[in-house]
């Protein structure tokens, strides 16, 4: 995607990072170039437009570098993930709205295809192997579709993420309970939904 480098460099030019060194430029940035291509995944799993996900994950970089980018560097990751998510909860709702206001006027919105589906699978040297990781990535993806969002986002922020249960209760603005709450039935609903995955393999 290479957002990071521009992103960066563009609101520091700005003026916004004038009194900042050159040291945690190059901090905010790196961490901006470790996020960017998974945060892109999630968003994508959230809207499922490949130009929504994009601007989404756009301008959570660019919120988080605008006004949190002095806070110390390790509050940046939960700190991001936060507003990735009130980003996308706020597509969502305006996608809701539409819908309503086409509905009401007889109108209806075409379905197209999904990007996640149609999304490369990671890249191995063995076809089989490859074969058996993109199918196995794609049965995730199609279950972890069908979860409520706030188990998607608990299961997402912790698995592929890595962010502990505070983190992740500080970028979905939810308590440690809920976290936890929702991380326990996202995991129970995935297994019941990956089970017949898992029997073909």
């Amino acid at each position: 995607m290479g957002l990071a480098l521009s992103i960066a460099h563009d609101e520091f030019s700005k003026g916004l990072g004038r009194e900042d060194t050159l040291e945690s430029r190059v901090a905010i940035e790196a961490f901006l170039r470790e996020v960017e291509s998974r945060a892109y995944r999630i968003a994508l799993m959230g809207v499922r437009d490949r130009d929504e996900a994009f601007d989404i994950v756009q301008d959570a970089m660019i919120r988080l570098v605008r006004r949190y980018s002095r806070r110390p560097s390790d509050e940046w990751r939960p700190l991001f993930y936060r507003i990735l998510q009130n980003r996308i909860r706020d597509v969502q709702r305006r996608r809701t709205v539409r819908s309503r206001v086409l509905s009401f006027f007889g109108g209806v919105e075409s379905e197209e295809y999904d990007p996640i589906v149609a999304a490369a699978g990671p890249r191995t040297e063995n076809p089989l192997e490859q074969l058996v990781a993109t199918d196995a990535m794609q049965a995730l993806e199609q279950a972890l579709a069908l979860l409520a969002p706030r188990q998607r986002e608990a299961f997402m922020m912790r698995n592929f993420e890595g962010l502990d249960v505070a983190q992740t209760a500080q970028a979905m603005s939810c308590t440690e309970g809920s976290v936890k709450t929702h991380y326990s039935r996202a995991v129970h609903r995935l297994r019941e939904l990956l089970k017949e995955h898992g029997e073909e393999q």
